[in-house]
């Protein structure tokens, strides 16, 4: 159980620096609304890569 509250402080800390790095590259380079569809695209982007390592590390536990 421990290791569960562990991963998803790291995958939640993971998107809001994802979001963050982005926000500080383009920041002012383009409008605002293309920062905010960019910084959603990249997080959805991270988030189904998160959720397809979860899906890995579970079916890896299964086989053991």
């Amino acid at each position: 159980m421990k290791e569960i509250a562990i991963l998803l402080t790291v995958a939640a800390s993971s998107i809001f620096i994802l979001g963050y790095s982005i926000h500080m590259l383009i920041g002012d380079l383009v409008s605002q609304e293309t920062e905010k569809w960019i910084i959603a695209a990249a997080c959805t982007i991270g988030v189904v890569i998160i959720l397809f390592m979860a899906w890995d590390i579970v079916k890896q536990r299964r086989l053991r």
